[in-house]
């Protein structure tokens, strides 16, 4: 299968010489990692034999840059084509091309959390003893299958200049009064998630349902201001920066503190009654054309080095031991990765909680 010219472009970007990577003196050697078994030289061998790794993810390119630079250096001779892509679009194209029987990714890596474990059940993973499984929080790992890269908290974000001070929300409950209170000013200057086109707006819609049911009282004072329905995170954060939004709902909250470093105009508020904390699933495909290089991009993305790199930008590490924000135990909902997730994918159920979403969006939205 031809793949278009811009997921190869971007290879071509990522996939730089080792040459051109290292500095003077700089050695191109790879070396085992501390602490791994001797037999990891082995893995290490396959995986230059190999020559590359193909990724399909759903992370910033920006983010992943340097955890790439950093890969090669370790590891030269692996080149690592990287296809960013949305969640449902990666989930389609995966799936076809490998019952299809043509070439796809070697390593998946997605937020939306549901769908990677439903893929891992429907038997498309292979299974992998990382030796970083041990310092990998127990809720991270699912059947040596799936791997939860990062821990990042989901939070809502507003426009300082559009939102007083006085008036920004702390928690669910705070900011359905907000809306409340400021319907009319607020018509059309909402946004979140819509759980119809992103299936990881579903994921954290139905985890909001699944954890208190003052969720559906938000919804319906979120659907009587019209709001925008994304697709991602960009075009949210975009609004509020431009004050074309006033608040935008279950935005991914370490996207939202990088843009709000660089634009201070944008809040970012983790609420205290609960902020629900997600990860990002990498498996190694079943039918890997590159299962070695795969496992040795898996195992960097793993190790503290990797994290390190990930914490630098805004891609919160799950593992404990790397220095990076967190927020109080008692405040955050981790999403676990394992066959729960499954519940929500039902299609009875999916499409129950999605017709209520619709009736719930034409009904509040109505003039009165």
């Amino acid at each position: 299968m031809r793949f278009p010219m811009t997921v190869l472009a971007l290879g071509a970007v990522l996939a730089t010489p080792a040459s051109a990577q290292h500095g003077p003196g700089e050695s191109a050697v790879s070396q085992r990692p501390a602490g791994y078994p001797r037999s990891y030289d082995r893995l290490i061998s396959q995986a230059k034999a190999e020559g590359a790794v193909r990724i399909y993810a759903n992370a910033d390119r920006a983010e992943l840059v340097p955890v790439v630079v950093a890969f090669k250096r370790a590891y030269p001779g692996v080149k690592v084509f990287y296809a960013d892509l949305g969640s449902t679009e990666m989930f389609r194209r995966y799936t076809s091309e490998v019952r299809a029987h043509h070439y796809s990714a070697d390593l998946v890596w997605s937020s939306a959390m549901d769908l990677q474990v439903k893929l891992i059940n429907d038997g498309y993973a292979q299974q992998y003893a990382s030796p970083e499984k041990p310092a990998l929080p127990e809720t991270a790992v699912w059947k040596n299958m799936g791997f939860g890269v990062t821990a990042e908290p989901i939070g809502f974000v507003y426009n300082k200049r559009l939102v007083p001070a006085a008036e920004v929300p702390q928690d669910h409950h705070g900011l359905e009064e907000l809306l409340r209170r400021h319907r009319a000013d607020f018509a059309g200057k909402v946004a979140t998630f819509d759980p119809v086109r992103s299936n990881t707006g579903y994921l954290y819609l139905s985890q909001d349902y699944q954890i208190t049911r003052d969720t559906r009282s938000l919804v319906q004072a979120i659907a009587a201001t019209r709001p925008m329905l994304a697709t991602n995170t960009g075009p949210m954060l975009d609004g509020v920066a431009s004050g074309k939004l006033a608040v935008a709902y279950n935005v991914i909250g370490s996207y939202a503190l990088e843009r709000a470093r660089r634009q201070p105009q944008i809040g970012v508020v983790f609420p205290r009654d609960y902020t629900i904390l997600t990860s990002r699933i990498a498996f190694i495909s079943r039918e890997a054309s590159h299962p070695a290089a795969a496992r040795l991009f898996l195992d960097f993305l793993l190790s503290h080095k990797g994290q390190s790199l990930l914490a630098q930008h805004s891609l919160w590490p799950v593992r404990t031991d790397v220095p990076s924000r967190r927020l109080p135990a008692g405040q955050t909902r981790v999403i676990r990765v394992g066959p729960q997730l499954l519940v929500n994918l039902d299609r009875l159920t999916r499409q129950r909680f999605l017709s209520a979403w619709t009736a719930t969006l034409q009904s509040e939205s109505a003039p009165r």
